[in-house]
């Protein structure tokens, strides 16, 4: 991976459980949270699929 990319900040909101299981998963994992937002990211389809919903 190139590491010379743009950093862009986010701000992102979750549920109290949502963020409860990403911190759980983070400590069980030893990987910190924005590691495991990045890796989701990356495993996202280059398109979306037909049966997406943007407000899924």
């Amino acid at each position: 991976m190139n590491k010379k990319w743009a950093v862009k900040r986010m701000t992102l909101n979750l549920a109290s459980s949502e963020a409860e299981r990403l911190e759980k998963y983070s400590q069980e994992t030893g990987r910190a949270v924005t590691d495991i937002i990045r890796e989701l990211i990356r495993h996202l389809p280059e398109t979306p699929e037909t049966n997406f919903s943007a407000t899924a």
